[in-house]
């Protein structure tokens, strides 16, 4: 008996990527036009699927360069720009045969995606480190200072010590680790993608978490930057403890 059209639409929806061939062989006979529109989709999964290997084996690219030096670790932080909460810096190294798909400058991807991202990323990595530096000392020694405390930081609690760091545009002071800074490398760099994901997904979690604790400034939507609802908050309810006081000057 014919399986119904609806019922082979469950199946390619629930088919794992490496199973797609072994679904198009298996009704590529059956003649009823829904049956064909299912295998054309998943012939363009197929395909989808080999443009983004590619994508990633692009990404790669310094990776590879820089192969011969050993442990290679991308750096990336987040949060420089919020009124409130920590900046976080993230360190990882990866596999040099890493099969981690979609990768990708934490900005653009979706909170989903990069949820599953980091938990991938955490599973397969080599060594992972977090760096994170707080309000009171982003105003003692700033911004800048802070991104690059966090950024030691993370290097220091990596499992692995790196022979080479490949960071997103900077060259971080007061480390003994040759450096590559590399403009944009968060969308360029395998490596520095994946920590740009680590210390968003580390980031935006601790922000929810400070929500519970202080919803009137809706820490869990805004993450601590400065939107219209959170400045209006700040001027009726004033500062908490994780406001940066050199940022909301202007406001408060």
């Amino acid at each position: 008996m014919e399986k119904k059209i609806g019922e082979i639409r469950e199946e390619l929806k629930a088919a794992e990527d490496n199973l797609l061939p072994d679904f198009i062989e298996k009704y590529s006979l059956d003649e009823r036009s829904g049956v064909q529109t299912l295998i054309a989709q998943a012939k363009k999964r197929i395909e989808k699927l080999e443009q983004e290997k590619a994508r990633i084996e692009a990404l790669k690219k310094y990776e590879k360069e820089y192969a011969g030096y050993g442990y290679i670790c991308g750096i990336d932080e987040v949060g420089r720009g919020p009124l409130a909460g920590p900046v976080v810096a993230g360190a990882v190294i990866l596999p040099e045969d890493c099969d981690i798909l979609y990768i990708n400058d934490s900005k653009k991807l979706s909170a989903k995606k990069r949820e599953m991202l980091y938990d991938e990323i955490m599973e397969k990595a080599v060594a992972v480190g977090i760096g994170m530096v707080g309000p009171a000392r982003i105003d003692e020694i700033n911004i800048l200072q802070a991104t690059y405390e966090a950024m030691r930081e993370a290097i220091r609690n990596l499992a692995v010590k790196p022979d080479i760091l490949l960071n997103d545009a900077v060259t971080i002071p007061q480390v003994d680790i040759k450096q590559v800074p590399i403009i944009k490398g968060d969308a360029k760099s395998i490596s520095i993608g994946a920590a740009s994901i680590v210390a968003k997904v580390t980031r935006d979690r601790l922000m929810v978490e400070y929500d519970r604790i202080m919803p009137e400034y809706d820490f869990a939507s805004n993450k601590g930057y400065g939107s219209a609802e959170h400045i209006a908050a700040l001027k009726k309810y004033g500062p908490t403890p994780i406001h940066r006081a050199s940022f909301i000057k202007n406001f408060v």
